[in-house]
């Protein structure tokens, strides 16, 4: 494992999260199934944070909800209508793709007693779809179902992109392309199952803020392949909206994360709508849109450019000891949604599906459902 946040990784062969045990029994064992399952993060740069409530309870499709409103700092700046204004979207839910661990699990599992909070609080509430296993020949009718089952219903898909050459720097997640070439191809077959509607794209957890383990070289060239992956994807469905590795609050400065970013693609409107942070991580909202803003401000850009952020796991903030691997007294954070009410922050997210395993409660990308009771209860 190296020192930074990396990510863990069980990788399938379609598309989705992972499916369940085909024995329905209830237990806390679960086996890779379909796709590739949002990976886990682990973060030795973690660093104390204040408490933040976890999420009230709310029903299907949790993203049709004004959520509560962060405040960031004292001198946090609230979004006013005008400033809001341009980046409304015409589809306001997110989309919950059919095929995931918890789902399965919950289906087959009515009599279980945490069956009705891991439904409510988890299930039924939209979460991203990651593509990590290096498949050409399939990834583009992959990509298609999802974005194609989104637009059926209105709703915006979130597909996580996650296939960089030297992965997790050879770490727990090592994998995806052979090489950057082939990497450059992928993304072509990526994007040519986008569509033609709204869809978010989380282009590759980890590969700028975790890029020390290249050489200088092997950084530039990562980085204007992450440019030219940009603008692909933006080219393929101009109403894609792209986002760039910002790390979390709690690892690199804001000045020097910007500096990467704009190595890499993030200030230019051809390829990038902004930035997204704590994926699979734990910190705080406020402490997020805080460090979110102070990242844009140094990107510079236009205006136009904003922030996701992912708070699947946030409830709580990040612990105290810096543990990152599935630790204790964790709560989900705030419900998926595309209006937060924040200025620059375009969206929460939940890009980690909760209850799926760093590593430690189950497998790697495994659904336990003990740790999703623990994380969905109130």
């Amino acid at each position: 494992m190296v020192a930074a946040a990396s990510l863990v990784v069980a990788v399938g062969t379609a598309t989705g999260m992972l499916s369940a045990l085909g024995d329905r029994d209830g237990s806390d064992q679960a086996r890779p199934g379909f796709v590739s399952g949002s990976p886990s993060r682990d973060s030795p740069s973690a660093v104390p944070s204040a408490s933040e409530p976890a999420s009230p309870d709310v029903s299907v499709f949790a993203s049709d909800s004004p959520s509560a409103r962060a405040s960031a700092s004292p001198s946090a700046e609230k979004a006013s209508p005008a400033s809001t204004k341009a980046r409304t979207t015409t589809a306001t839910r997110l989309y919950r793709h059919p095929s995931s661990q918890v789902l399965d699990w919950v289906q087959g599992n009515p009599r279980d007693p945490r069956a009705g909070v891991i439904e409510s609080r988890i299930a039924d509430r939209p979460a991203a779809v990651w593509f990590a296993d290096y498949a050409p020949a399939t990834i583009t009718s992959r990509v298609r179902a999802v974005t194609s089952g989104g637009a059926a219903q209105g709703r915006v898909p979130v597909l996580v992109a996650y296939v960089i050459p030297d992965r997790d720097c050879g770490g727990a997640s090592e994998g995806g392309a052979p090489d950057l070439g082939a990497y450059d191809a992928w993304i072509d077959r990526f994007a040519a199952g986008l569509g033609s509607r709204e869809v978010v794209v989380v282009l590759e957890p980890d590969a700028i803020a975790q890029s020390d383990c290249l050489s200088a070289a092997g950084r530039a060239e990562r980085f204007a392949s992450l440019a030219r992956a940009g603008r692909v994807l933006k080219a393929a469905n101009p109403a894609a909206r792209v986002y760039y590795d910002a790390g979390h609050s709690g690892w690199r400065p804001a000045a020097e994360q910007a500096a990467l970013l704009k190595q890499a693609g993030a200030a230019s409107a051809g390829s990038s709508d902004g930035i997204f942070s704590n994926v699979s991580n734990f910190h705080t909202t406020p402490a997020e849109i805080a460090y979110d803003r102070q990242v844009l401000d140094a990107l510079g850009g236009p205006s136009s450019l904003g922030a996701v952020i992912d708070t699947s796991r946030n409830g709580n903030g990040a612990p105290s000891d810096g543990e990152w691997c599935d630790p204790a007294g964790r709560r989900i954070g705030r419900p998926p949604t595309l209006n937060t009410g924040e200025a620059k922050i375009d969206a929460y997210l939940w890009v980690k599906l909760p209850g799926e395993s760093d590593g430690c409660k189950g497998t790697p990308g495994t659904f336990s459902p003990s740790y999703a009771y623990e994380l969905a209860s109130p």
